[in-house]
């Protein structure tokens, strides 16, 4: 890596998101001589982690769980829990040093004036902070996503997201519906069979492709096969579920006509790791109905035309980046709200604007998060190299703006 330039240590890069990508971003670039402050919206680190629901663990092992410089702690167990993990980001902060203004939401990020010294304007209620670099690490995961099926508001039972589950406990007695089967469908159906719900039924509209749960041999899977044609890997893939999972078409669950690895490539989608949702699928105890069609009053009309009455349905439908706010108004997403370009690469007509944590690789999103960190840290020297330095004027106007903000946590 070449040896980063002389700076300004008052024009820190600005990194939008507390989360493990955000921070693991910030601790690289502070590495490499390049200091960083990150705004959080909330009033906490990790809080999109602290806010998921209670029974939730990794499914990734404490080694490709880690961030860059900092092991999880080994008493956390071999599937870290929602909590630890929490504690473990917080950790991270103090390990290494890490400026963190929590509740400081950025409201838009737009281009600085020419000949400003700045490369961009981070807005927050406090007021513009000019910056040479921007990270935006908000994530994917940023907004629950409900379809909008016809008479949805219509619906006289309880209709929420799984953003919004925490235990299975208040809808004990209760016939309830969830409707999405990724992993968070698939283990919020399982808690509730297990946890005293009168019926659960789970619609599905693609049949997923479950794997045990031995993520870290099929994380690491992922990483020695990514060389290898796409279809080969897809037939081995479907190969492994018929040995490795019971067939559940008789219990309304199809085995899936495409591979794992096509379905990444294509939707982003990763696998099921199996968390007790294939035996509560052959006890019965999860029953797989059609996917949702639309809603009527107290019924849920599904795509084969059967009409449920659940009490509550619960929407584990996935999320949105939603970054339209925040940089929709600089040419850098797709149709789809997507970045445009991600990682260590930006998009031409924004330099020094970057994404990380907008892919969902099979070898693991948190192991990403530490690729992804590397690379900008390095892309951004190498840019910096390149290119004139900042004007000490940037620095104390980047210092002011920060300083009207609040207090490193």
């Amino acid at each position: 890596m070449p040896t980063p330039p002389q700076r300004d240590p008052g024009a820190p890069t600005i990194v939008i998101g507390a989360g493990p990508h955000g921070l693991a971003a910030a601790a690289l670039l502070n590495r490499s001589g390049e200091p960083a402050v990150i705004l959080e919206r909330c009033d906490r680190v990790g809080a999109s982690w602290a806010q998921r629901y209670d029974h939730l663990r990794l499914h990734t092992t404490p080694s490709t769980s880690k961030l860059p410089g900092l092991s999880v702690p080994r008493q956390a167990g071999r599937w870290v829990s929602r909590d630890d993990y929490v504690r473990y980001l917080q950790g991270y902060v103090v390990h290494h040093r890490l400026d963190v203004r929590v509740a400081t939401p950025v409201q838009r990020v737009v281009r600085a004036e020419p000949g400003s010294g700045a490369q961009w304007l981070v807005h927050t209620p406090d007021g513009p902070v000019p910056t040479g670099a921007v990270v935006v690490a908000t994530g994917r995961c940023h907004t629950p996503n409900i379809p909008d099926w016809p008479g949805r508001s219509t619906f006289t039972g309880t209709l929420l997201h799984s953003a919004h589950y925490r235990s299975p406990a208040p809808y004990r007695r209760q016939h309830v519906l969830v409707v999405g089967a990724g992993n968070s469908g698939t283990e919020i159906a399982s808690a509730l069979a297990g946890a005293g719900a009168e019926r659960v039924r789970i619609a599905v509209r693609t049949p997923p492709n479950i794997l045990p749960r031995s993520s870290a041999r099929w994380h690491a899977a992922g990483r020695l096969t990514e060389a290898l044609p796409l279809a080969w890997r897809d037939r081995t893939s479907l190969l492994t579920q018929r040995l490795a999972v019971p067939d559940l078409t008789s219990r309304g669950l199809p085995r899936p006509r495409t591979g794992l690895y096509t379905r990444n490539a294509r939707e982003g989608v990763n696998p099921v790791l199996d968390h007790g949702f294939v035996d509560a699928v052959r006890s019965g105890q999860v029953e797989p109905v059609a996917a949702v069609q639309a809603f009527d009053g107290p019924y849920v009309i599904l795509a084969d035309g059967t009409r449920l009455r659940p009490d509550t349905v619960i929407a584990a439908t996935g999320y949105r980046p939603h970054l339209h706010d925040l940089v929709g108004s600089l040419g850098v997403l797709d149709e789809a709200g997507q970045p445009l370009s991600v990682g260590a690469q930006t998009h031409p007509a924004a330099p020094r604007l970057y994404f990380a944590g907008y892919t969902n690789p099979l070898t693991g999103v948190l192991r990403q998060a530490g690729i992804e960190a590397r690379a900008i840290a390095h892309a951004l020297c190498r840019e910096k190299a390149r290119t004139s330095r900042f004007t000490p004027q940037l620095g104390e106007r980047t210092a002011d703006a920060l300083r009207k903000g609040h207090a490193p946590s």
